[in-house]
């Protein structure tokens, strides 16, 4: 597995990163420590998690596999944000709540650092000022090496962005969003952002699910139990991709699958590889089997002509201002002196 650098950064991520949701939910403890094993032996070094996944089961099961690692091999990755607990404070991106909420994180991991310590999601009811001046702390407190972003859009992330270089704080190195090739939208403002603010981008989700591992041809209402839409708590959410322009990804990544001997996940996740804004897609396993298939996405390239065949079938409508005629309207109205 190639190895790339963490936005601008000089810390190196695997290209792939291991996202660990189902760990403690879809895999017990014992094949989570196989998947984990089988991905670092095979050049996987970025690991993903959240505090919220299985209620802490996660990184309860991440810390004791650390255990028997080289701690300073792994570059691991959590997050903060959501409700962990029933009370007032117990939710959100204060100060109170997020030093808890590391204080919690690396009692579970067994570790007394994180490399890369993300926000969930955007919280309107905390300043950013108090949010980023308690990230800040942490990195100079040695609790945390950088500092990441999952889930805000361009312009928050840009508002967080340009606060801490005012501040003269750690600015945040990475952004998680919401990335695959049924969900394009990430293209017209978070990756141009990306690409121009040399900020790592870890798109979770790349499989939206498991649909474009062809797993869903019967759609949501067809997903069976221990599957990853079939086992959702919120299945509608999966829904979008029953449409028309879903059957015809699915059916045109599949015959990309075809001609290239590769399976629909491997073509899915290469897409993304071949992305120059693209960091780590996150990929989960519930099992080895799909480890070891998503891994392959690594051993070979799409073709230009493959790409654009994906990117026609998957392509959503483009209005003002983010279509190439109304950027030239645009410009051809001011003519230079």
């Amino acid at each position: 597995m190639n190895v790339k650098k963490l936005g601008n950064t000089g810390t190196l991520v695997s290209e792939l990163c291991l996202g660990t949701m189902t760990f403690g939910w879809q895999a017990n403890e014992s094949q989570s420590h196989e998947i984990l094993d089988y991905f670092t032996e095979n050049g996987g070094n970025f690991i993903d998690t959240a505090n919220v996944y299985s209620n802490g089961k996660s990184e309860t099961i991440i810390g004791e596999w650390l255990k028997n690692q080289d701690r300073e091999s792994i570059v691991l990755a959590t997050k903060a944000r959501f409700r962990m607990s029933d009370h007032a404070n117990g939710v959100g991106l204060s100060r109170k709540h997020l030093i808890h909420s590391l204080r919690e994180s690396l009692t579970r991991l067994n570790t007394d650092y994180v490399d890369l310590f993300q926000l969930h999601t955007w919280d309107q009811l905390t300043p950013l000022e108090e949010t980023l001046s308690t990230l800040n702390k942490m990195v100079n407190d040695g609790l945390v090496r950088y500092i990441g972003i999952s889930n805000f859009r361009a312009w928050q992330f840009e508002k967080a962005l340009q606060l801490c270089r005012s501040k003269g704080w750690e600015e945040p190195v990475s952004i998680q969003p919401h990335y695959n090739i049924f969900v394009r939208g990430t293209e017209f403002e978070i990756l141009p952002m990306a690409l121009n603010e040399k900020i790592a981008v870890l798109p979770w989700s790349p499989l939206a699910g498991g649909y474009l591992s062809g797993k869903y041809r019967s759609g949501v209402a067809g997903a069976p139990k221990g599957t990853r839409i079939g086992d959702s708590n919120n299945p509608d959410f999966y829904s979008k991709f029953d449409g028309k322009r879903g059957k015809s990804i699915t059916s045109t990544v599949e015959k990309v699958a075809e001609k290239n001997k590769r399976t629909m996940a491997q073509v899915s996740l290469n897409w993304l590889l071949q992305n120059p804004a693209v960091t780590s897609p996150i990929i989960g396993a519930r099992n080895l089997d799909q480890l070891k298939d998503d891994l392959g996405a690594t051993e070979f390239n799409l073709s230009n002509s493959d790409i654009d065949r994906i990117n026609r079938a998957s392509q959503l409508e483009v209005t003002y201002p983010y279509d190439d005629r109304a950027e030239d309207q645009q410009i051809s109205g001011r003519e230079l002196p």
